[in-house]
């Protein structure tokens, strides 16, 4: 499940992923809120709480990949910044792994620096 975080700083974004994704999060949550950000202009600053990420289903993770064409492509100069904050040790090392792919400026927080991640991308 991916829900949006309320308790953002001013011109952000922030996402909770819990559990199992599906298309529908990508369809209902990320994609509309994503490009509403863009049409407000000021650049996307984003951040991705990952708790836990059990499982995503096939239409997630083509859903991600029409996104990530989309953002990273049509849209790769909106991105300003984006934090990944999360414990789950497979994705803080394919984040830093693959962070040069990702537009904009991008960090890594332990769940621990939350506060600070919020800081970071509002900064």
């Amino acid at each position: 499940m991916v829900e949006r975080l309320t308790d953002m700083p001013e011109g952000t974004l922030g996402f909770r992923v819990t559990g199992d994704v599906e298309r529908k999060d990508y369809d209902d949550v990320l994609v509309p809120e994503l490009h509403r950000a863009i049409d407000a202009g000021g650049g996307l600053r984003t951040l991705y709480l990952i708790e836990d990420l059990d499982e995503m289903e096939a239409g997630a993770l083509w859903a991600d990949s029409k996104l990530g064409f989309d953002m990273t492509v049509r849209h790769h100069g909106d991105w300003v910044r984006s934090a990944i904050v999360t414990d789950v040790g497979w994705m803080v090392r394919a984040v830093k792994l693959f962070a040069w792919m990702i537009p904009g400026e991008a960090r890594v927080y332990p769940v621990a620096e939350l506060a600070d991640a919020k800081a970071w991308i509002a900064g």
